[in-house]
């Protein structure tokens, strides 16, 4: 038997469901804001990420599956798609098209780190970047578009962190400051925040490691720092989310993963298992389509783990099966059920019709099993007598109906949803 890799997992039915749900939510709810989907390569040469991520960032020294192809070229699996989004646009030349300047993403990324729930190794990852937008105000509305998604999930108890992390006129000094604030304790810093310390400070903020905690919660604060530009965006935030009625709280420990950040970063937490969790993060990056070969146009965006989402939606995705199962008796009805089945699916019903020949009794419980809650009975006196007993096998009733009028009970039904009535005697004329 071959087992999935390590930090891999099928997604079989009915879990597929609440993925589909999840998609669809999304897609729709993105649509409103004026997103368009775009589809990037899992595969990227590995200096897309060596250049936007960072050098010295976990993701590139740790975590990314690289490797050389048959010629020699470096090539990795994506572990974020950002740049991947930025890339397609500087090299699909985008720039001038106004259709393209909100584009959004679902897809597998992967990353090498320890498997655990929520957490794989080939994960998957809703964001969105709108390119060409500076003002603060549209910060907040890719905020609010989060939150508008979140809440038509069902997520509730929602939380908002922001925090400024400057720009390259005012993070220089920030830098600086951090280093004079963590020297004197480094040694009683954990061995990431030591080494972050000397290759890029800014990072230490994120470290989760407990004992850090107490030494990194006296280091300045970025919102001191900022110079008189950032210092106006993080205001005009402010300003534009109490508009669209977000609160939101301050942070000003937070930063994000990636050193393509720029000006506002933020989290979404919620409220779940009765802690607050950090669901998705995001935030500006003015200066990543330039550095990718692009024109100077400033850029924000988000990004949220699927499998972590889906965990703190806590919500019971019972299965959606088949809205009917066709039981056929007898060899002489098999076509003629056949095309039953492919009219009642031209009418938008969904239909199960097995072809392996059974009894009445072994129908109805294979699609009592399978929680479907109607079945129509088709034997040969059925056929000729254009009549169907339509079966609620809940409620072990049944009446028979034209299939024309089985059609129209059973699409109510369907618009309905599945608390409508249990009888179809209910539904007779």
């Amino acid at each position: 038997m071959i087992h999935p890799v390590k930090g891999t997992r099928d997604l079989i039915y009915p879990e597929t469901e609440a993925w589909r749900s999840l998609e669809e939510t999304a897609h729709r709810v993105l649509r409103l804001f004026g997103f368009t989907e775009i589809r990037t390569p899992v595969i990227e040469r590995t200096e897309l990420f060596a250049r936007s991520i960072g050098d010295e960032t976990d993701i590139v020294t740790k975590e990314m599956y690289t490797f050389a192809d048959r010629k020699g070229r470096s090539l990795t699996l994506r572990p974020e798609n950002t740049a991947g989004v930025i890339r397609s646009y500087v090299s699909q030349g985008l720039a001038s098209s106004p259709v393209h300047q909100r584009l959004y993403y679902i897809g597998p990324q992967f990353r090498y780190e320890r498997p655990q729930a929520g957490r794989q190794r080939q994960f998957h990852q809703l964001g969105a970047e709108v390119i060409g937008e500076e003002a603060p105000s549209c910060d907040a509305e890719v905020i609010s578009s989060v939150m508008v998604l979140l809440s038509e999930l069902g997520l509730g108890g929602l939380g908002v962190q922001i925090n400024s992390v400057g720009c390259p006129d005012c993070r220089p000094a920030y830098v600086e400051a951090i280093r004079k604030s963590l020297g004197p304790v480094k040694e009683n810093l954990c061995g990431d925040c030591r080494r972050r310390l000397d290759t890029n400070p800014l990072r230490t903020l994120d470290c989760k490691v407990p004992s850090c905690q107490p030494l990194l919660a006296a280091a300045p604060a970025f919102t001191d720092h900022l110079c008189a530009g950032c210092a106006r965006h993080h205001e005009g935030l402010l300003e534009a989310l109490g508009i669209l009625r977000i609160p939101a709280d301050e942070n000003p420990r937070l930063v994000r993963g990636l050193d393509y950040y720029t000006r506002t970063v933020f989290e979404i937490t919620a409220r779940t298992g009765g802690a607050q969790d950090a669901i998705l993060g995001g935030g500006r990056y003015d200066s990543l389509v330039q550095e990718l070969g692009g024109p100077a146009l400033p850029a924000f965006g988000y990004a949220v783990g699927l499998e972590r989402l889906l965990l703190a939606l806590e919500r019971d995705e019972r299965p959606r099966p088949a809205a009917l199962y066709l039981a056929w008796l007898g060899e002489t009805v098999r076509l003629e059920a056949l095309r039953m089945a492919g009219e009642l699916r031209h009418r938008g019903i969904s239909v199960l019709m097995e072809h392996t020949p059974r009894s009445l009794k072994s129908s109805l419980k294979r699609a009592a099993r399978m929680g479907i809650r109607w079945a129509l009975i088709a034997g040969e006196d059925e056929t000729k007598a254009g009549a169907f007993p339509l079966r609620n096998l809940d409620t072990s009733t049944q009446e028979s109906f034209t299939l024309e009028r089985i059609a129209e009970i059973l699409t109510d039904r369907e618009r309905s949803g599945p608390e409508a009535a249990a009888t179809p005697e209910e539904d007779a004329p």
